[in-house]
C-alpha cells in the first residue's frame, strides 16, 4: 500500500500492508424538522428524511510500522522517524480559495484499490520504547475520506465514458484507434537501471486527462500491479479520441 501525493507524484509507502480495510458510505440525506414542531400521531413513526444528495465515503484503516523488524532495511530507532510524513498530510498546507485544507493524495493497494482522498483524522500508539525513550513500534489509525477525481486540464475536451470495460474497447475499436506507450522509468539507485516506470495512474491521467482509467489499462495490457510496471514496457492504448466516440 502507498499513498501518492498530488500533484507532486511524492510516495509515502507503508512499511507492511493493513490486514483490514473497513469502507463507509453515508448516503446524502438528513431529518427535516415541521415548522410546528414534532409530527402528529401516538405510535411509532420515522423523521421525515431531506435528500440532499452526494454523499460521503470513507476508508478506515490501520497500519503497523515497526523498526525493529528483522530484516527490515529501516536505519533509525525511533519509528515516528516513518510516521510523521502521514501526520503532515492531516495538516492544512494548502490554499484553495482562500482557505487552507489538507493535501490531496491517492491511496494505491494492488491492483483494485486506486482511489483519490484525503485524511481527515489520524491516531498513533507507541510500543517498545528504548532506554532512551524512542518508540519503535507504532499503530497508526487513520480515516481517509474519498474525494471528487481532479477535472480535466481542458474543460472544452469532453470526459471519456465512464464504466468502460475492456472487453467493449476491444469490440467496438480497430487496431488502427490503439498507440503504442512507452513506459518512462521512474526511482533506482544513481547509474543503475531504474526498478519501476510511470504508474498506471499517470498515465491515464497523461493520455484521457481522468486517472481513475487507470482500471481499464491495467485490463487491457494484463496488467496486475499498477504500481510497478518496468520502464520500458510498452502499453497498448486507445486514444482518447476514439474512447469518445470519434475516428
Amino acid at each position: 500500500m502507498a499513498f501518492l501525493l498530488e500533484p507532486s507524484g511524492e510516495r509515502i509507502g507503508a512499511l507492511l500492508n493493513p490486514e483490514t480495510l473497513v469502507v463507509r458510505r453515508t448516503a446524502g440525506l438528513r431529518p427535516r424538522r415541521a415548522v410546528g414542531g414534532g409530527s402528529a400521531g401516538g405510535g411509532p413513526t420515522e423523521d421525515p428524511l431531506l435528500f440532499t444528495g452526494g454523499g460521503t465515503t470513507e476508508l478506515l484503516l490501520e497500519l503497523l510500522f515497526d523498526v525493529s523488524l528483522l530484516g527490515s532495511s529501516v536505519q533509525t530507532e525511533d519509528v515516528r522517524d516513518l510516521t510523521q510524513p502521514l501526520w503532515r498530510l492531516a495538516e492544512n498546507s494548502v490554499a484553495e480559495g482562500g482557505f487552507g485544507r489538507p493535501p490531496r493524495m491517492r491511496i494505491v493497494w494492488g491492483k483494485r484499490l486506486n482511489e483519490p482522498v484525503v485524511v481527515a483524522s489520524i491516531a498513533e500508539r507507541w510500543e517498545h520504547f528504548t532506554p532512551s525513550g524512542a518508540p519503535q513500534r507504532s499503530w497508526v489509525r487513520m480515516r481517509l475520506v474519498r474525494v471528487e477525481e481532479a477535472a480535466s486540464e481542458s474543460a472544452e475536451v469532453p470526459p471519456v465514458p465512464a464504466g468502460l470495460t475492456a472487453e467493449q474497447v476491444e469490440e467496438r475499436l480497430s487496431p488502427e484507434s490503439f498507440e503504442a506507450h512507452e513506459v518512462l522509468g521512474a526511482g533506482g539507485e544513481p547509474g543503475q537501471p531504474p526498478v519501476t516506470g510511470q504508474r498506471l495512474d499517470e498515465v491515464a491521467h497523461q493520455y484521457y486527462g481522468d486517472p481513475s482509467l487507470w482500471r481499464l489499462v491495467a485490463a487491457l495490457n494484463g496488467i496486475d500491479d499498477p504500481m510497478r510496471i518496468p520502464a520500458g514496457t510498452v502499453l497498448r492504448l486507445p486514444t482518447a479520441q476514439a474512447l469518445r466516440g470519434g475516428t
